[in-house]
Parts: structure tokens; sequence; C-alpha cells
């Protein structure tokens, strides 16, 4: 019995130890790549004849680096990559690194123009702030709250994506990723008005954006003076009425957030509602990663979208912690990251530096098709990190900081 004993604590030390080590290939492999992307993008900054551009987005046909300014969109995701590589090494490099790129990207905090304050100062401030609890991040992040709340009409009930003179008031649904700094904004300052039009949003997307089977439209256009619904329509899918894969995943994402933030049940079962959509969907690959529109008819010679996969599988590490389908969203997000680390990875030393490749942005746009994208990068590491968590039987968010140096 006590050889038994001894026996099974070392069959279980060994177990936990090839865990540990199958779950540090892909950190490791993130931190050579994101090394030489660091090189690449120094390299090209210094070639750039544009002043301002800083931060690596994708890769042009040629191969070549593309960086782009502070106020981009896609601007905050690489300094959220090198939080997030912080979180999980306790490397003082990469926080170093990060507050480089996090210095460059506070600016934009009232910069008032689009929705994109939230994905470019929550993803590299945000996480500065969540993993050093610095006061001045804190700062950061309540004005950039404040400017985001500008753009939002209380008529219309949902806070306008863009400027753009070919819709009146456009909202899409990317703009559900953006409530999280809202959210975090009442809770770091107690001012309940970010809150209140956070739960607004939400429940305007939910009204207006979703079908009955739970598939959404990209862009609901709205009359500002009356709050009604002009125009629907998918601008980056593949028609009007197709569901195109980033959104999916967008709101999949945005709703389970909304239910962590809120407690309101009504959000948790439109994620599930959401996750059955896109589960049961018969145009989804056996291995997970979706083609870039559930209903391109030329499906399966069409581009897939790892950026689609990646968004989906933190989502459903998250889904997973509040729902009583839990077990069947970790195994299905725990698949999704098995194809992306075997399949989807860049070569090592590869494509500028990047993370995954085969993501697509805009495939009606002509735009980033077939590429590897940043956001693809920042969720595909978030969902490692909250894998992760998960299996050392930690909260999967980390809200707690970095204590190891």
């Amino acid at each position: 019995m006590k050889f038994t004993a001894i026996a099974g604590v070392l069959l279980t030390l060994c177990t936990t130890a090839s865990i540990a080590q199958q779950a540090a290939k892909p950190f490791l492999f993130a931190e050579k790549q994101t090394d030489a992307l660091l090189r690449s993008t120094a390299e090209t900054k210094a070639s750039s004849v544009k002043a301002n551009v800083f931060s690596p987005r994708s890769l042009n046909p040629d191969g070549s680096l593309i960086l782009v300014a502070p106020d981009d969109w896609c601007s905050g995701f690489f300094p959220g990559n090198l939080w997030q590589l912080y979180e999980y090494s306790g490397d003082p490099k990469w926080m170093d690194q990060a507050k480089v790129f996090t210095h460059t990207m506070e600016a934009e905090k009232t910069d008032a123009h689009s929705h994109d304050v939230g994905f470019k100062v929550y993803c590299s401030v945000g996480n500065a702030y969540r993993l050093t609890h610095d006061e001045h991040y804190k700062e950061v992040i309540i004005e950039a709250a404040k400017t985001l709340s500008t753009r939002f009409n209380p008529i219309v009930g949902s806070i306008k994506s863009w400027d753009n003179r070919k819709w009146k008031y456009p909202v899409i649904i990317d703009n559900m990723m953006n409530l999280e700094l809202l959210f975090e904004a009442t809770k770091l300052s107690g001012d309940s008005s970010f809150y209140k039009i956070a739960v607004a949003h939400a429940n305007t997307t939910m009204k207006n954006h979703y079908r009955a089977d739970y598939s959404s439209y990209h862009v609901v256009d709205y009359d500002p003076e009356t709050g009604k619904v002009l125009h629907k329509q998918t601008a980056q899918g593949y028609a009007d009425e197709s569901a195109w894969a980033r959104g999916q995943a967008w709101g999949l994402y945005g709703f389970t957030m909304c239910y962590r933030e809120t407690g309101n049940k009504v959000y948790l079962t439109q994620a599930e509602n959401i996750a059955k959509f896109i589960l049961n969907n018969p145009d989804l690959p056996k291995d997970l990663v979706p083609y870039w529109d559930y209903n391109d008819p030329a499906i399966p010679s069409v581009p897939r979208d790892a950026s689609a996969a990646a968004i989906m599988a933190s989502a459903l590490y998250e889904l997973s912690t509040y729902s009583t389908n839990g077990k069947l969203y970790k195994a299905t997000a725990d698949k999704i990251l098995n194809s992306l680390n075997n399949n989807y990875q860049a070569p090592l030393g590869a494509d500028k530096g990047f993370l995954l490749l085969h993501s697509t942005g805009n495939k009606p746009g002509n735009s980033e098709i077939d590429v590897p994208i940043i956001y693809a990068d920042y969720y595909y590491l978030e969902a490692l990190l909250r894998q992760k968590h998960l299996k050392q039987g930690k909260p999967v968010l980390n809200t707690a900081g970095v204590v190891k140096y």
C-alpha cells in the first residue's frame, strides 16, 4: 500500500510536469517570435518615411511588415501582447518593452473620432493597469472612457462606431468589445454613467444586431434623431444576410464579458445561444478554425480566419466558468488552441515574428486576406493564458497583477 501510494504521487507529479511542459511550448514559441517581431519593427520603423508608425499590424503581399500609427484601431494589440508575455513569464524585459509601446498609446485616450478608443487604450493601458496597478494607468483608462462616452446617443441607445457619410449612425458588432473599457472605468472611478452606457449599448445590440438563429449582422445603421433602424448589413462579410466569422466571435466574447460585469443572465443566455450557432454550424470545419464567413458558397475553397478562432477560444474559456455547458465550452476551446498550435503557427523565425498565420481582415475590401494579423496574436495569447489559469485551478481572469520578477 505504501509503495502504491508513493507510485501514485510520482505519477501525479509526472503528469503535472508533462502538462506544464506542454503548456509552456506555445509561450516559448511566442517569446522567440516576439523577439523577432521587435527587431522587425525597429528595422521597419528606421527605414519608414512615416514618422509616427510604431506598432506592427500585418504583412504586405511582398512579405514586408506593416506598421501603423497610434490612431489605427489595431495599434494597441502589440503593447497588449508584450504585457501578456510579461504576465506569463514575469520577465522584466517584457514589461520594459510593454511600457515603451504603451506610453505611445496613452495620448489616444482623447481620440473621439471612433469607438476604437476602447480597442486602442484597453488592450494596451488596460493590461498595463491590470498587471501593475499603477495609478497613472488608472487615470488614462478613466479619461478614455469619458472619450468613448461622448459617442453615445441616448435616443439610439448605442455608441456610434464610425463617422462615415455612407451611414447616418452606424453601430458595428465589434463595438461590443469596447464596453469592457466602460465597465472598468466605473469600477475605477465610481461613476456609474459608464456602466449605464455599456448596458444600454449591449441591450440595443442584442435587440437589433441578432437574427432568429443568433447570427449577427455586422452593421446596423440608425436614425440619430429617432433611434429607428434604417438598414442592416454585413459590410465585411460575404453578403448582408451572411454570418461573418469574426463578427460572430466578437459577439460571443462581448456578451460573455457583459455577463461577467453585470451578472445579468440575459447576457449569459445570449452568449450561450451565439456559441450554439457557431458550434453547431454545418460549415464549421473539423479543426474549429472557421472560414472567413459561414455562408460563403465557395466553402471549402475560401480563406480561414485564425483571428476569429482565437477570439472564440478566449471567450469560450471564460464562458465555461459561468455556464452549465462549461465542460463542452472548455473542451472546444482546448481543441481550437490545439489546432492553432499545431497547424496555424508561423514557422519559428519567419513572417517577421507574427505568431499565427491564415487570418482574414476584410475580404470584400481585398484587404489582409490569409495573412498574419496582430489581433489574432493578441487573442491567441489571451486564450493561452486563460487555458493556463484554468489548468492551475485559478480564476480564468488574472486581476491580481504579476508578482514574479
